[in-house]
């Protein structure tokens, strides 16, 4: 790069192959020649990632119609396809999760790609970005996942230009409020009981013992499916959580990424007691020959939750019993733990929750339970009742009644009463609430009788928060 007369800078770089000096018209102070050499290096680095555009950075160069690659402007489709690549690599050094990339994926491909994927990148207008995004008719959440990409893409495109304005930054979305998130909706201890006797009817011992777990540990669906044989500690009774598993991968950490060490309760230690003899049966056998806690009736590992969702589902619609997500096993667990007294601070370390969610979203549902209830509560936390050897269908399909807790029904034979709903749909994936920051003082809750959850099978009556 040289002073060309004393109104012109030339510049020297290669292009594919081909020497160029193309001028600006600027006069060749210190200040200009110092800028152009800044001008020169941002150049060559655009040619290096293949983003540089010679009729962009000359546009009078005299012989431009004989430059290669002259003219070619990047498209938005050329943008995304640098993006995904990037976000791959950052999969690949456990920078992001396969489930964002997919995401990011699948919502380019189907959004934005058709829309814009042939424009000019820098010729796109934030009003032509909101005009794609406000035409469908979708609620808060799937209008902040479709434009989260969007924008993440544009952001990476607009880092080659930063002295040009971004109109995906205009692109907002909604703020989720506590009514825009999913029902938490607990099962009473007497269905949880009947559930888990259900299952174990229904499925045989290796989906019984998954689904007796969730409810007694409260664990996350992909912390679960994840766990390992060298996991468990039934000497001391806990249980190591460092990794989970979605969308049929493995991740070496937990949703919130933090590990956690969890204390079972006499009930979830005892099903992982009679466990290892069912798994120990199918290997002799030779159906086990992985390291999984948790499998399917064949011995394979549970690599998706689809497969305990389709089975939960059908035992529920078989029992009659109003539809509620498998998630809520572990909505159930903490709640249970709240009313038999548990420190709340030892409840959110366990469940990998705040106390701010504790309080905020679980302590409200355990007020005002009867002694009766926590009593049925904390026997069933220290061992499994003795079920029948076949649970009858309810004779009578009738709410449980308000405000007293659902665990007046008998554990022990007899009928049991439920209440009843529509079942709905569901890809059984996990969900929950992200874990909020900060802390709250434990005094509010000290010697406060908590609130049943008896109510919660009364149709159409909720008033919970938040999942989590």
């Amino acid at each position: 790069m040289t002073p060309k007369g004393s109104d012109r800078i030339q510049f020297d770089f290669e292009l594919d192959g081909v020497r160029y000096r193309p001028t600006l018209k600027r006069i060749p102070s210190e200040g200009n020649l110092r800028r152009a050499r800044k001008q020169l290096e941002e150049i060559k680095a655009r040619i290096a990632n293949g983003t540089f555009c010679f009729a962009e950075e000359f546009p009078d160069y005299r012989d431009l119609g004989e430059v290669i690659g002259t003219g070619k402007r990047r498209t938005c489709n050329d943008v995304f396809d640098e993006f995904i690549k990037r976000c791959e690599s950052r999969m690949e050094k456990h920078d992001l999760a396969f489930a964002t990339l997919d995401s990011y994926r699948k919502i380019l491909d189907a959004i934005w790609r058709p829309a814009i994927g042939a424009h000019d990148f820098e010729s796109i207008k934030y009003s032509t970005l909101v005009k794609i995004a406000d035409a469908r008719s979708i609620g808060k959440k799937t209008y902040n996942s479709i434009i989260s990409p969007l924008r993440s893409a544009f952001l990476y495109g607009y880092r080659d230009h930063p002295e040009k304005h971004n109109p995906a930054t205009g692109l907002k979305g909604f703020r989720i409020t506590k009514k825009d998130r999913p029902v938490v909706d607990p099962f009473s201890i007497g269905e949880a009981e009947a559930l888990i006797a259900a299952i174990h009817r229904d499925w045989g011992e290796a989906q019984g013992n998954y689904d007796e777990f969730r409810f007694f540990t409260g664990l996350r669906p992909s912390e679960q499916i994840a766990l390992q044989v060298a996991d468990c500690d039934l000497v001391q009774g806990k249980v190591s959580f460092t990794k989970a598993r979605v969308m049929a991968r493995d991740k070496d950490r937990t949703k919130t990424s933090e590990d956690r060490l969890v204390e079972l309760s006499p009930r979830a230690l005892q099903v992982l007691k009679r466990h290892p003899a069912l798994r120990a049966e199918l290997k002799l056998q030779g159906k086990v020959d992985h390291e999984d806690l948790f499998f399917k009736d064949d011995g394979t590992p549970i690599r998706n939750l689809q497969y305990p969702w389709i089975r939960w589902k059908k035992t529920l619609q078989k029992m009659k019993v109003r539809y509620r997500e498998p998630y809520n096993a572990r909505h159930a667990s903490v709640s249970w733990n709240l009313m038999v007294g548990k420190n709340p601070l030892w409840v959110a370390k366990q469940h990998g929750h705040s106390v701010q969610t504790m309080l905020e979203v679980y302590a409200a549902w355990t007020e005002g339970a009867k002694e009766a209830d926590v009593e049925a509560i904390r026997q069933a936390m220290q061992s499994s009742p003795r079920m029948p050897a076949r649970i009858e269908k309810p004779t009578a399909l009738i709410p449980l009644r308000s405000p007293e807790f659902g665990t007046d029904l008998a554990l022990e034979g007899g009928g049991i009463t439920v209440s009843d709903g529509n079942p709905k749909e569901n890809t059984g994936g996990e969900r929950g609430i992200r874990t909020l920051e900060g802390l709250l003082t434990l005094t509010p809750l000290a010697g406060v009788r908590l609130r049943p959850l008896g109510h919660l099978s009364v149709p159409g009556k909720n008033t919970c928060g938040p999942g989590a």
